[in-house]
């Protein structure tokens, strides 16, 4: 089996194995002091109690954990457990890593698409059964996009790690749209392109121009409009940690576009990853002025 842990990487690949897992499960919440001993405070919060699950044996039925280039917590997280490893302080699945390239230029295109292929030649994925996944995964989407009656709230920037102020939300009676971490680590994203000749080649496109991720080259204004309008938001609640520091520079940006969509919004930034510095009742009290 085998299972992820970052952005950007190719589900679709990884559907055709066959032995899918999904991404890595770990409690946000719990105590993390083997992790805490080895890794520095510039990581993201996911990746303490994600390491102290690895080092406690919870992924030991897992043969392969695969890991991006394409978020600076993935990458550096990969190497500190190849060296854990290799020093016999951790078991475990192998971890692999992809790059997944995101410059907007030929090269970076072709690397990630020649990489994608080295990938299935080790998982033994041939064009055929990626072609497959890729049909599957377009069709999984279509169907995801279903209506609601009630309002929806769009909870954007930092992904939350689970759906505790998804659940604020709903609380007060709107549709929560925006993903979590595991989400967004899981969701393809827009349809990919099925008529492409090469399937590798298209999953490689759809890939190095996704607009998810921290390394994404895309325009924070043009990101925001077109999740205010996919999601049909009647509300925005723009939330960012305290430790998503690359993404604080879109923020000006964002601002502008809340305020040119002229509908209710609320930015919260530098805040707590796990919500307890009061986010939740920001949130609802929010909402229910909204409503009146």
């Amino acid at each position: 089996m085998i299972a992820i842990a970052g952005p950007n990487l190719p589900i679709p690949l990884l559907a055709a194995t066959g032995r899918f897992a999904g991404a890595l499960k770990f409690d946000p919440d719990r105590e993390t002091p083997r992790a805490d001993a080895w890794l520095e405070s510039k990581f993201a919060p996911w990746a303490p109690p994600l390491l102290e699950a690895w080092a406690h044996g919870e992924y030991n039925d897992l043969d392969e954990v695969l890991f991006s280039r394409a978020d600076d917590t993935s990458q550096r997280l990969y190497y500190y457990i190849c060296e854990l490893q290799r020093r016999g302080q951790i078991g475990g699945p192998e971890p692999l890593i992809l790059d997944v390239c995101k410059i907007p230029r030929q090269a970076s295109l072709e690397r990630t698409i020649t990489k994608l292929k080295e990938l299935a030649e080790r998982l033994g994925v041939g064009a055929a059964s990626l072609q497959e996944a890729i049909d599957s995964s377009n069709r999984q989407g279509e169907q995801a996009r279903s209506q609601t009656e009630a309002p929806v709230c769009l909870l954007a920037g930092t992904a939350p790690p689970d759906l505790r102020l998804h659940k604020v939300i709903e609380n007060c009676g709107y549709a929560a749209a925006g993903s979590t971490l595991e989400q967004g680590w899981l969701e393809a994203g827009d349809a990919i392109d099925a008529g492409e000749a090469d399937p590798f080649a298209a999953l490689g496109r759809h890939l190095h121009a996704s607009t998810r991720g921290p390394r994404s080259f895309a325009d924070a204004r043009e990101a925001l409009t077109h999740s205010i309008a996919a999601s049909a938001a009647q509300a925005v609640v723009l939330w960012r940690i305290e430790e998503d520091e690359a993404q604080c520079w879109q923020l000006p940006a964002e601002r502008e576009t809340l305020e040119a969509a002229g509908i209710p919004s609320l930015i919260l930034t530098r805040r707590d990853w796990h919500a307890r510095d009061g986010a939740p009742e920001e949130i609802a009290n929010f909402l229910k002025k909204v409503q009146t």
